[in-house]
C-alpha cells in the first residue's frame, strides 16, 4: 500500500496540495478576487487524479477521463439535482461558473508529471511510511473541505430590496427569499444571504453583507426583474406574516422610516441609511410592557437596553468593529509577554543545569516530538476560546491540527534533540511556548483581516 502512494510525496503534488488548503482557508476569505477564485480548481484538478492513480495505478488512463467529465458536470447547473440530494446529508457549495473550465488543461499537466517521474523507493524506513500515510489522510480531508457550504448571514432587523418586474418569481425556488407584489413594482425579503465565513461575526461584517443587496437579488431571481432607478423614492406598506410593514426606498434599497404594525400595535420602528440601519430602533412585544432599544450608528448596534412597564431593567454596550480591533492588540501584547517570560525560564534552565540535561531514551524522544503537537493544540484551543470568541467548524479544527503538526513537529525536533532538555519542566513549557506561538499567529491573522 505505501508503494502505491509513494508519488504523494513529490514536491509539486506537496505544494499543489498545501496551496489549496491554505487557498480554500485563508486566501478566500482574505482577498476575494478572480485568482482566489480559480486557484483551488487548478490545484484541485492536479492533485484529484494523482491521488486516486496512486492508490488505482492500473486506471490511470480512466482516472484522468472520469475526473474531467466529473469537473464538467460538477461547474455545469445540470449538478443541482444530485447537489441537492447530497446536501441533506453532507453540506455541500459549488458555484456554476463556465470559465472555471479554464482549468481543464491541468489534467494533461498531472498526466506528463506522472509518465515522466522517476518511482522513488520508500525502503523499510519508518519516517517516509508515516510521511506518505499523513499526506495521504490531508489529501481526503482537503477533497471534503474544498466544498463545504458557505456562512449563512442572516438579518436580525427586516431588510427589503425593490426591483421592477412583470411576473412573481416562485417562492420556492428560493429559500432566501420572500416576494410581495405592488403593480410592476417586486419587493424581495430577504431573510438570508450566503456568504464566505467571516473571521467575526459582527455587525459591521453583516454591512459589508448588504452592500449592493438588491444587484445580488436582481442577480439571484433574474428573471424578468431590473433595478430600480437611482434616488427614485418609493413609499409603499406590504402585508407579511410578521405583520405590516411601511416601508419607504430610495432607489432599490430602504432609506427612511421603518414601522412595523399587528393588531393595531406598533412592534417595530426604525429608521434604515441606503439599507444600513441607522439612529434607535425600538422593539415591542405583543402586550407593549417589554421595549427593547438598540442605539445604531452606520449600522454597528453600540447599546442595547432593555425596559418592563416603562422602567429600564438592563444597559448593555457592544464593541463595534474599531473597538475589537483594540481589544485584539492588548491580547497579543499579553501573548507575546508570556511568550517572552516562558523563553526567559527556559533560558535560566539551561544556564542552572549546563552541561547536565535530562536523560530521556531515543525512542521516548521520538514519541515526545509525534505526541506533542496534541499538547499544543489543547493549548492553543484553550487560548482561543479564553481571548476570541473562536467556534470553528469541523473542517477548521483538522486544517489547523494539521498545521500545527507540521509546524511544531519539527520545531520539537530541534528542541530534543539539538537544543536538549534540562528539566521535565522544559517539555510542558515548550508546548505552552508553540501554543502562544500559534495563538498570536491566529489572531494575528484575525486583526488583519479585520482591518481590512
Amino acid at each position: 500500500m505505501y508503494d502505491r502512494l509513494k508519488n504523494l510525496l513529490s514536491p509539486i503534488f506537496i505544494f499543489c496540495l498545501v496551496l489549496l488548503i491554505l487557498n480554500d482557508f485563508l486566501l478566500k476569505d482574505t482577498f476575494h478576487n478572480v485568482l482566489t477564485g480559480k486557484l483551488s480548481d487548478f490545484c484541485g484538478l492536479f492533485i484529484f487524479p494523482v491521488f486516486w492513480c496512486a492508490l488505482f495505478p492500473k486506471f490511470k488512463s480512466w482516472i484522468f477521463i472520469l475526473s474531467g467529465i466529473l469537473f464538467v458536470f460538477w461547474k455545469s447547473e445540470y449538478a443541482s439535482g444530485l447537489i441537492e440530494l447530497v446536501n441533506t446529508f453532507f453540506p455541500l457549495q459549488r458555484t456554476v461558473d463556465p470559465t472555471d473550465l479554464l482549468a481543464l488543461p491541468v489534467l494533461l499537466l498531472g498526466w506528463l508529471h506522472l509518465k515522466g517521474r522517476p518511482q522513488p523507493a520508500l525502503g523499510k524506513s519508518l519516517l517516509p511510511r508515516l510521511a506518505t500515510a499523513f499526506i495521504a489522510i490531508v489529501t481526503i480531508f482537503s477533497f471534503c473541505a474544498t466544498s463545504q457550504r458557505p456562512y449563512l448571514q442572516s438579518f436580525d432587523h427586516p431588510q427589503y430590496v425593490l426591483l421592477r418586474s412583470a411576473v412573481t418569481p416562485d417562492v420556492k425556488l428560493y429559500d432566501e427569499f420572500e416576494f410581495y407584489r405592488k403593480d410592476s413594482l417586486l419587493v424581495v425579503k430577504v431573510n438570508h444571504k450566503y456568504i464566505s465565513r467571516p473571521v467575526m461575526d459582527d455587525d459591521y461584517n453583516k454591512n459589508r453583507s448588504l452592500e449592493d443587496l438588491d444587484i445580488h437579488a436582481r442577480g439571484q431571481i433574474a428573471d424578468s426583474t431590473s433595478l430600480m432607478p437611482p434616488g427614485k423614492i418609493t413609499a409603499l406598506t406590504i402585508e407579511t406574516p410578521q405583520g405590516r410593514d411601511a416601508l419607504r426606498f430610495k432607489g432599490g434599497r430602504l432609506d427612511g422610516r421603518f414601522t412595523r404594525t399587528k393588531n393595531g400595535k406598533l412592534m417595530i420602528e426604525g429608521f434604515y441609511k441606503m439599507g444600513i440601519e441607522d439612529s434607535i430602533w425600538t422593539f415591542r412585544d405583543s402586550t407593549s410592557n417589554a421595549v427593547m432599544k438598540q442605539t445604531i450608528v452606520n449600522g454597528e448596534r453600540t447599546r442595547v437596553e432593555q425596559f418592563r412597564n416603562g422602567k429600564l431593567v438592563s444597559s448593555n454596550g457592544i464593541n463595534t468593529r474599531a473597538d475589537s480591533i483594540r481589544n485584539i492588540y492588548i491580547k497579543i501584547g499579553m501573548l507575546a509577554l508570556c511568550m517572552v517570560g516562558i523563553i526567559l525560564l527556559l533560558r535560566q534552565n539551561y544556564r542552572k543545569t549546563s552541561p547536565n540535561q535530562l536523560v530521556i531514551k531515543r525512542y521516548w524522544k521520538w514519541l515526545l516530538c509525534l505526541l506533542s503537537p496534541i499538547f499544543v493544540w489543547l493549548s492553543y484551543l484553550g487560548l482561543n476560546i479564553l481571548l476570541i470568541n473562536y467556534s470553528p467548524d469541523i473542517f477548521e479544527t483538522l486544517a489547523t491540527i494539521i498545521f500545527i503538526f507540521m509546524a511544531t513537529c519539527p520545531l520539537m525536533f530541534v528542541a530534543i534533540f539539538r537544543i536538549k532538555l534540562r528539566k521535565e519542566i522544559d517539555i510542558v513549557l515548550y508546548c505552552l511556548l508553540f501554543g502562544l506561538a500559534c495563538s498570536i499567529w491566529t489572531i494575528s491573522g484575525i486583526l488583519i483581516e479585520l482591518a481590512n
